[in-house]
């Protein structure tokens, strides 16, 4: 399983939306997509909204970069090491954001 992490800024909310309404109605291969959280939230530094997906075999990566509107997205693997999944397993889509990892 992945987690894709699609940030914004506040006066991006609506760029954030469009792009969560994509997926909706686009992406039936992923597993979950969850709401806009209009707060960091967790190690993440700003807003965001999380998408899970199992694998990348329908190319959800790519889209999501062609579609992102200029929204970094962190991209990395669940697993039973959290600092790692959001260190050094993590792919960027755009501008890297800072990560507090002092969480984990």
């Amino acid at each position: 399983m992945y987690h894709a992490h699609i940030y914004f800024d506040l006066p991006e909310q609506a760029t954030a939306e469009a792009i969560h309404h994509q997926i909706r109605l686009e992406r039936t291969d992923i597993a979950a997509i969850f709401p806009l959280v209009h707060r960091k939230v967790g190690p993440h530094d700003k807003p965001m909204f999380e998408v899970h997906f199992r694998n990348n075999k329908f190319g959800f990566i790519e889209w999501l970069d062609q579609h992102r509107q200029g929204l970094s997205v962190l991209i990395h693997p669940v697993s039973d090491e959290e600092l790692a999944d959001h260190t050094t397993r993590a792919q960027w889509l755009g501008q890297q954001l800072p990560i507090h990892t002092h969480i984990f």
